[in-house]
């Protein structure tokens, strides 16, 4: 005869369990802030915050590495920062039109409004 085989017996995880488990994962927020515990600063923020002290028209690629010598926002290790920054830019002009804080003052470069 055949070797009889033995049921291998797993507990899974009740509801509840499941349940209070994504309760506690929901509960704790991203890390937004920073060791002095200000909420970081967003690119698009930076970058106002960059056109408004220098007041003069820059392009991404220097709005990027002006944030950055600043320490306003640094890239979280993505290939073309200046890229996204324009896409984000560009974006804020369309979608809220005069009441944007950018204004595309020549090809490639943004001012302040």
């Amino acid at each position: 005869m055949a070797a009889k085989k033995t049921a291998k017996t797993t507990a899974k995880p009740s509801k509840a369990t499941k349940l209070v488990k994504n309760q506690t994962a929901k509960a704790t927020p991203k890390q937004t802030k920073t060791e002095a515990g200000t909420k970081k600063m967003s690119a698009l923020d930076a970058a106002a915050k960059v056109l408004g002290e220098t007041r003069q028209p820059m392009t991404c690629r220097e709005l990027v590495d002006q944030m950055a010598a600043k320490g306003y926002w640094t890239s979280p290790g993505g290939a073309t920062p200046w890229s996204t920054l324009n896409a984000a830019i560009a974006r804020e002009i369309k979608v809220k039109g005069a009441d944007s804080r950018f204004v595309k003052s020549e090809r490639g470069k943004f001012a302040r409004a």
